[in-house]
C-alpha cells in the first residue's frame, strides 16, 4: 500500500495516497471510486521518476464529507485539488490526471488555475470547453423530457439514490461497474423509462471481469460502507452552480500539454452519443493536444480495465513534458 497523508487543502481535509519522489503527478478519481482506482498507476509513475499521488475526492474514503449539496460543486472540488497540489509541491506547478468525474475536475482545475498546473490528462471524459448550457438542461432535453431514463436525473433527488446504493453496497457496485464495462454486452445496458431507479434492470454477472478482483471489490465496499453515497452522488446535483462558476472563464483555452484516453465501449467517451469525434472537439478548446488514444473493447473504467495500456500511454507522455 502507498503512504497515506491527510492534507489541509484549505476548505477540506483530503486524504492522499503517495508513492515516489520527483515532479508531482496528482490523480483524481470518478464515481463511484476512490484513490484505489489508480492502484495500477501509482507504482509505475513513481518508478518513472515522479511523485505519484491519488486523492480521495471530498465525500469519499478518508477525506472530509460535508453535509451540504453545494459543498460538492466544481468550484469547491477544484479548490481541493489546487490546495493539495500546493501543499505537496509549493514551488512548481503540478501535472494532473483524472478519470470520469475526475476528468472534468482536472480539466477545470487547469482552466481556472493555469499558474498551478502545467499539463493535464483526462481518461473517459473529453474536454468540451466552457459550457453554453448547464448539463442538467441538456440531459433533461435529450432524455427526461422524452420519458427516457438517464442516471443523472435519478441522482437529483436527495435520499432515494443514496438509499438504493446503501441498501446493498456490494450489489450496487457490482452492477454499476459491470454495466458500463467493456465486458458488458449491449443488451445489459437496458432501456428504461424516466422514473426507474438506477439498479432496475442491471445485471450482476455470475463471474465478474478479471480486472476487478474480489479483494478490489472488498476494498471499495469497505470504503463506501463507511462513507455512504451522499457526497459522491451530490457531485451530480451541482450542474447549475458549475455552469454559473465556469462562465467567468469563457474565451479561455487550456494552454498546456493535454492528453485524452478512452475506450470505444465507454458511453461517456462520446458524450452518450452526442460527440462524433472527441479529439476534434477538444482541439477547439486546447492549444497542445498531444494524443487521443481509443482503446478497443475498453469500457468506462479505463485505467482499471486496461492498466498496462494506460500506463504505456501515460508514462511516455509524462516523460516528454
Amino acid at each position: 500500500m502507498p503512504e497515506f497523508r491527510t492534507i489541509d487543502a484549505g476548505a477540506a481535509q483530503i486524504r492522499v495516497a503517495i508513492e515516489g519522489q520527483g515532479p508531482l503527478v496528482l490523480m483524481v478519481h470518478g464515481f463511484p471510486e476512490s484513490w484505489y482506482s489508480w492502484r495500477h498507476q501509482l507504482g509505475p509513475i513513481a518508478a518513472a521518476g515522479f511523485t505519484a499521488a491519488a486523492i480521495d475526492v471530498r465525500g469519499y474514503g478518508g477525506s472530509d464529507k460535508p453535509a451540504d449539496v453545494a459543498a460538492y460543486s466544481m468550484e469547491a472540488i477544484t479548490g481541493d485539488v489546487a490546495g493539495v497540489a500546493k501543499a505537496l509541491q509549493p514551488d512548481a506547478p503540478a501535472i494532473l490526471i483524472g478519470h470520469d468525474w475526475g476528468a472534468p475536475i482536472v480539466w477545470n482545475s487547469s482552466l481556472s488555475r493555469p499558474d498551478q498546473f502545467r499539463a493535464v490528462a483526462g481518461l473517459s471524459v473529453p474536454y468540451s470547453g466552457v459550457p453554453n448550457r448547464a448539463f442538467d438542461e441538456i440531459f433533461t432535453e435529450a432524455f427526461t423530457s422524452k420519458g427516457h431514463f438517464f442516471y443523472q436525473a435519478w441522482f437529483q433527488e436527495v435520499g432515494p439514490p443514496e438509499a438504493e446504493a446503501e441498501a446493498d453496497v456490494r450489489g450496487f457496485l457490482r452492477k454499476f461497474y459491470y454495466f458500463i464495462s467493456g465486458e458488458a454486452a449491449g443488451d445489459t445496458r437496458p432501456y428504461k423509462k424516466h422514473g426507474a431507479s438506477m439498479l432496475e434492470g442491471l445485471v450482476d454477472p455470475e463471474v465478474f471481469p478479471a480486472w476487478l478482483t474480489a479483494a478490489d471489490l472488498d476494498y471499495y465496499v469497505g470504503e463506501f460502507t463507511a462513507s455512504g453515497f451522499f457526497g459522491p452522488i451530490s457531485r451530480y446535483r451541482n450542474h447549475q452552480r458549475d455552469f454559473a462558476w465556469l462562465q467567468q472563464f469563457r474565451g479561455r483555452k487550456l494552454d498546456m500539454p493535454t492528453l485524452l484516453i478512452g475506450g470505444d465501449q465507454d458511453p461517456a467517451f462520446n458524450g452518450f452519443g452526442r460527440i462524433a469525434d472527441p479529439g476534434a472537439m477538444m482541439r477547439e478548446h486546447v492549444t497542445d493536444l498531444r494524443g487521443v488514444h481509443i482503446l478497443p473493447g475498453c469500457g468506462h473504467w479505463t485505467q482499471q480495465e486496461r492498466p498496462d495500456e494506460v500506463n504505456a500511454l501515460l508514462i511516455p507522455w509524462l516523460k516528454g513534458l
